[in-house]
């Protein structure tokens, strides 16, 4: 869990009493006040392995009741992640979640690349407003992190103009800002929390299956979109699954 903390941050986050394992992830500090985003280029590089792998299985969903070009574009906007994957890891979070966000807007275009932009931006606004470096910073841990991201799953909302149960990647995204926000309400630890988000995601992803689409070309198809998984969450769900991947497995590695 220390990842490559120096003893000097780590004197201070005891003096503080903060729980090791309360720190959200993961994050290389460069002091307590801090974080810098060291594991970005491999979550960009596990999430580009898990769309590539699964490329074929959600370009037939999308095909069913969608344009089918899903994963080309989502694919277009992770290749242009990962050209910047490097520069993104020296940025601090709030830098590189805007970064990211305008990336995908601009590179995977359409409905999915304005809502992924939407939700890092928004991300980053978040953040700007509850870690401001220097003056009385707050930790990047699970509490403030779930903060951060609920406000950037509203923001999608507000932007698509829907909602859980409409057969979209909010039916990933919102099962999985509740549950952060719950676990670190009830301040499980952080391996449970990445579990729990785990399979938030899978069983929103498979809620899918058996919904009327009310948004998008899958609209247009009525009953029939019913009995299909959407593509958005599926990819949701693949994304969210191979980050979890790799923060499980930083977890578990020596210190």
């Amino acid at each position: 869990m220390r990842a490559n903390l120096g003893c000097a941050a780590w004197g201070m986050i005891h003096q503080k009493g903060v729980k090791p394992d309360s720190l959200f992830i993961l994050f290389e500090l460069e002091d307590v006040m801090q974080c810098v985003p060291i594991l970005l280029p491999r979550l960009i590089r596990a999430i580009a392995d898990e769309i590539d792998a699964n490329a074929e299985e959600v370009t037939a969903l999308d095909q069913a009741i969608g344009d089918g070009d899903h994963v080309i574009n989502l694919q277009r906007g992770i290749k242009a992640l990962m050209v910047q994957s490097d520069e993104l890891a020296q940025l601090d979070w709030i830098a590189a979640w805007q970064k990211i966000g305008m990336t995908l807007m601009t590179a995977v275009g359409g409905a999915s690349g304005s809502l992924y932009g939407t939700l890092f931006v928004a991300m980053s606004k978040a953040a700007r407003e509850r870690l401001v470096v220097g003056v009385g910073d707050r930790l990047m841990d699970l509490r403030v992190f779930a903060e951060i991201f609920s406000s950037g799953v509203d923001a999608v909302k507000l932007r698509g103009k829907a909602d859980a149960g409409q057969k979209t990647m909010l039916d990933v995204l919102i099962p999985v800002a509740a549950s952060l926000k719950q676990d670190a309400n009830d301040s499980v630890t952080l391996a449970e929390a990445l579990n729990n988000v785990k399979q938030a995601a899978i069983a929103g992803m498979e809620s899918t299956r058996d919904m009327l689409a009310t948004k998008g070309r899958a609209s247009f198809l009525e009953e029939r979109s019913r009995g299909h998984i959407d593509a958005g969450a599926k990819t949701s769900q693949l994304m969210i699954c191979a980050l979890i991947s790799v923060l499980a497995e930083q977890l578990t590695a020596p210190a």
